[in-house]
């Protein structure tokens, strides 16, 4: 595949280096520099590649959607902190007919996290005495709180058990991306726990959702069409 590259951080970095070690071209690459840029500039950069890549920041986002668009391009949007405008997206994707996938967490071990956590909540359902909770750490650097992965952690949990879920979180120092999902009672408390030792598994589920989206239409989660990806 032709690939763009947007934005050039630590994780655009690391999907561009695993994209040329899986035999992928890197044909665009937009960096900090570029954001000054209009929608129709990017477009023309963006023109010829077969799928696009965003790990930017949510300030531009709406712009990276409208570009790719334009350029008949499909997008797979790892950038988080913009979903309240998902509605505005999903409309600037379907008047262009095309492809984007979005999604809280890419990494192929949060999704089957996300599985695990369904399933306990079910068991807890009728299980009044158990009160489920979310904590979620990350190092001082990461913007947004809570983590787009916590807050669909609490909507999966609260979906399966009946309840509201709190959702309480951490910024400081080096803590690796830590999610933890919690039933607590009067008698013991019941911990599931997925740490994030690097942002590999992140961008091979980014490189995976981007072989699934080339030929498609739509707007998609991450989360919803997982299994369909991984059998692909």
């Amino acid at each position: 595949m032709k690939l763009a590259i947007i934005g050039y951080g630590a994780m655009g970095q690391l999907v561009a280096k695993l994209a040329a070690e899986q035999g992928h071209e890197i044909s665009v690459t937009l960096r900090s520099r570029d954001a000054e840029r209009s929608t129709e500039e990017l477009a023309g950069l963006l023109r010829g590649c077969d799928v696009a890549i965003d790990f930017s920041v949510a300030a531009v986002v709406i712009r990276n959607v409208k570009a790719c668009a334009s350029a008949e391009l499909p997008l797979v949007e790892g950038t988080t902190g913009w979903q309240s405008r998902l509605d505005e997206v999903k409309n600037v994707v379907s008047q262009n007919d095309g492809a984007l996938i979005y999604g809280a967490n890419f990494s192929v071990g949060v999704q089957v996290f996300y599985r695990i956590a369904a399933s306990a909540a079910e068991l807890f359902h009728s299980l009044e005495s158990y009160d489920a909770f979310i904590e979620e750490a990350h190092h001082k650097r990461k913007r947004d709180a809570p983590s787009g992965t916590a807050l669909q952690l609490g909507e999966i949990v609260a979906l399966h058990v009946g309840r509201e879920v709190p959702v309480s979180s951490t910024r400081a120092g080096y803590i690796p991306g830590t999610h933890r999902v919690g039933f607590d009672s009067p008698s013991d408390q019941i911990i599931l726990e997925h740490i994030a030792r690097g942002r590999e598994g992140f961008a091979a589920g980014a490189l995976l959702a981007a072989n699934w989206i080339v030929g498609r239409k739509g707007v998609y989660e991450f989360s919803e069409v997982f299994d369909e990806i991984i059998k692909a």
